[in-house]
């Protein structure tokens, strides 16, 4: 039989590969072939497909840095020999993976489709055979020049392809688990599919793709709120090899005007540790010129990313730090700039533009 295309499916682990224990009543992984089985539609896909496990499968809740290094490595050794990927992957950290793997896969000029389930594949009600199906058919296609028609890094659940680094887990009991609230959906899959090309990112062609292994994990995220004192903050920068903060703030990026914890930043600051504001809100972005509170942050030498999720903002740190070691002012510029479409820009009225 002649396929018009070839993607690798890699199983990681995750709800989607699991059965439940009759004696235990706990989930437990499936051998990939029997979770093949479970799906025979797969025999009508115009599609060949093989397969790459994770051994053994892992809960994404256990998902490191060294798993999304093995995963880049699979996609960058198979990237000639295939159309696109799939990944199945846990919903739990499947947008910190999907995020990291944007930077690592330099120039992707080909579909990395993540997705799962929220229902084990064997159940009546699984919401994995169509997750699945669909986006093997995403992975699958191309324009009428040949080219993929997702080259970037997506998620797909409940009918939508999302970007993968604007991606957030919203729910862990809807079957649409998934949502970019600062970025539209990539494809609507209803009765048809609809691909919204002008969202897509717009790669170089002719230019291979570069996959890039190295990570370095000396970051940390933590959250303000009401009442956080000077000695938490300074504990938290005082961390052993700490490079940089992902700080979660308020609203548009504020945070408490409280000398202490000012001075404790703008000293992480001057020590060469990178500090990042995130909202700890789902939709809109960070606009520290635009309240007192935050104006103080930006001179304390925090710097904006803008509308990024945290997902985005943590895997950013860690494949910049590797790439630009002792350039701490390079990863502040960066960290401010879109380098795989996974913030937008603001234009000198403060209006967000989105591209």
């Amino acid at each position: 039989m002649t396929y018009n295309s070839k993607v690798l499916l890699i199983y990681t682990g995750g709800t989607i590969g699991m059965r439940r224990n009759r004696h235990t009543g706990a989930l437990e992984p499936l051998d990939f072939e029997h979770l093949l089985q479970r799906v025979p539609e797969l025999q009508h896909v115009d599609t060949h497909i093989d397969t790459y496990q994770f051994a053994p499968p892992i809960d994404s809740s256990d998902m490191s840095t060294s798993h999304w290094q093995q995963l880049a490595r699979v996609i960058a050794e198979g990237y000639d020999d295939y159309d696109g990927f799939v990944v199945l992957h846990g919903t739990d950290t499947m947008a910190y993976t999907a995020s990291a793997l944007s930077f690592m896969l330099e120039n992707l000029t080909k579909p990395v489709v993540f997705t799962g389930s929220q229902l084990p594949i064997g159940q009546l009600r699984t919401d994995g055979k169509e997750n699945l199906i669909t986006s093997i058919e995403i992975a699958a296609a191309k324009d009428v020049n040949g080219r993929a028609r997702v080259p970037e890094v997506g998620i797909y659940f409940g009918g939508h392809l999302l970007r993968g680094n604007r991606t957030t887990k919203q729910s862990a009991e809807e079957f649409n688990a998934f949502e970019s609230y600062n970025y539209p959906h990539l494809v609507e899959a209803g009765v048809n599919i609809v691909y919204h090309d002008g969202r897509m990112l717009r790669p170089n062609w002719q230019t291979p793709m570069t996959p890039h292994y190295e990570l370095d994990n000396s970051v940390v995220i933590f959250s303000l709120f009401p009442g956080i004192g000077e000695d938490y903050v300074r504990h938290i920068i005082s961390m052993p090899h700490l490079k940089a903060i992902v700080m979660r703030t308020y609203g548009s990026g504020n945070a408490p005007q409280h000398p202490g914890l000012l001075a404790a930043l703008a000293d992480c600051c001057r020590r060469g540790q990178v500090v990042v504001n995130v909202s700890q809100c789902m939709q809109g972005s960070v606009q520290m010129e635009r309240y007192d509170s935050g104006y103080h942050l930006q001179q304390a030498g925090v710097v904006s990313c803008v509308d990024s999720t945290v997902e985005a903002a943590v895997t950013k740190l860690m494949y910049l730090l590797p790439r630009f070691p002792g350039q701490p002012d390079t990863v502040r510029r960066l960290m401010a700039t879109s380098i795989r479409g996974e913030i937008s820009t603001i234009d000198h009225q403060g209006i967000v533009q989105i591209h």
